[in-house]
């Protein structure tokens, strides 16, 4: 009982991790710094964006690398170490600027700060799934739907601080802010204790929440095909998702007849979609499945990809791109409860970084097959008609998924009594 009262309030954990993420998420706004920044270096925007694409390979890197060490020492000092990496990455940034040093500019914003983004990505994530056991979907989608709202929080305030207090200055402050906000929702951050179960909540017994499937290691993960089903999985989500965020602009011009401005304004909108699909969807998983709410994704988007390009009514056309943008969120927010259901959370920290090595590849990829496609045919509709190929792959191998998952729980009562 006296340990029952130390015992932390599990939604201040998760609004802790919420404030981690909203800080690391800030990463999507990159676009308003790429003019102010390129004028200062006297470079093309495409020069710049070097800088984030770095960003973004480092997050899945780090995170892939550094998740047993996560695993290891605990959400305080593995947050703590993202919020000196993310920190120092940013107030670097505005250094790099001020002495236009495009190579430190790189250094400090695309590896350092990098690295900062991929392990304040994993660190509460793994913990929210081991407190929240009864609504693993719900708590993650939380945090999750932290970075993908931060670029509509943190997009304005860049640019009034560029305004404001210039360049290099808004850079210091701006690191200033994140290192705050991190250090001290890490300090909240910690482990539930050992086995920890919410008052009444038994796995398995009257609800609709199944035993994990298994509780396994990053390296008895990396042995089974499900571990690679999840990665093809996430991998096509993001390709064709990202792919379609760097387009959005001179797509909506191209189809809808939209002003550049027109256009703006629809990209705005898309960040609010992605991350309101990160709650939405993650939420609905634990009522839906994790298995079958992939399934929707992709049955979905083979369709809304193969018939976009044909639909010439406006608002049909926006409403099926922001469904798409929903998905392409839940996508993220959905995978650290999947993954807890199919591996446990023996080491689920390492497991999702391994799994966000897809982000890694797909934020290069995605955007690449679109160029590609895009400038060799000239055509949007086979464009999208590829991605809704991809897709199509996407929803066979969600299918071999179910399939794994039900053959599992028919097994799971013979799998209890092994492990007990």
């Amino acid at each position: 009982m006296g340990n029952q009262a130390k015992l932390k309030n599990r939604w201040l954990i998760a609004a802790a991790a919420v404030g981690i993420h909203i800080s690391i998420g800030s990463v999507y706004a990159y676009s308003v710094m790429t003019n102010p920044v390129k004028d200062i270096f006297e470079v093309d925007g495409s020069v710049i964006k070097w800088a984030f694409k770095i960003a973004i390979l480092m997050l899945g890197l780090s995170a892939a690398f550094m998740g047993r060490w996560v695993e290891k020492v605990g959400p305080r000092k593995s947050g703590t170490a993202a919020g000196l990496f993310y920190g120092i990455g940013i107030l670097g940034t505005g250094l790099a600027v001020q002495l236009g040093s495009l190579w430190l500019f790189y250094l400090c914003y695309g590896v350092i700060g990098g690295i900062g983004l991929g392990l304040g990505y994993i660190t509460p994530v793994s913990t929210l799934v081991k407190w929240f056991p009864d609504k693993r979907g719900l708590a993650t989608g939380m945090a999750i739907m932290g970075f993908g709202f931060a670029a509509l929080l943190f997009g304005p305030v860049m640019q009034a601080f560029f305004d404001f207090f210039g360049v290099s200055n808004a850079f210091f402050l701006l690191g200033a802010i994140y290192m705050i906000l991190i250090l001290s929702s890490a300090r909240y951050m910690e482990k539930p204790p050992e086995g920890y179960l919410p008052d009444g909540f038994v796995p398995g017994e009257g609800n609709r929440v199944k035993a994990d499937m298994a509780n396994l290691t990053a390296s008895e993960a990396l042995k089974t095909r499900r571990f690679y089903y999840i990665w093809v999985m996430m991998f096509i989500n993001i390709s064709c998702g990202i792919a379609v965020i760097a387009a959005a602009s001179p797509m909506m011009q191209e189809k809808l007849n939209y002003s550049p401005m027109q256009a703006a304004g629809i990209v705005g909108l898309i960040g609010v979609f992605n991350g309101l699909g990160r709650i939405l969807w993650s939420g609905l998983s634990d009522y839906l499945g994790r298995a079958n709410t992939y399934i929707v994704f992709f049955a979905f988007q083979v369709l809304a990809f193969y018939f976009l390009p044909s639909i010439s009514m406006e608002l049909a056309f926006l409403v099926v791109l922001f469904m798409v943008i929903t998905m392409y969120g839940g996508g993220f927010a959905t995978l650290p409860a999947f993954l807890g259901d199919l591996f446990g959370t023996k080491q689920l920290g390492a497991i999702h970084g391994m799994v966000l090595t897809a982000w890694a590849l797909a934020g290069v990829v995605g955007p690449t097959i679109y160029d590609v496609v895009k400038k060799m045919t000239g055509s949007l509709d086979m464009t999208l008609g590829v991605f809704a190929g991809l897709f199509v792959v996407a929803l066979i191998v969600s299918l071999l998924m179910r399939q794994l998952v039900t053959k599992a729980h028919k097994k799971d009562k013979t799998l209890q009594l092994v492990k007990t």
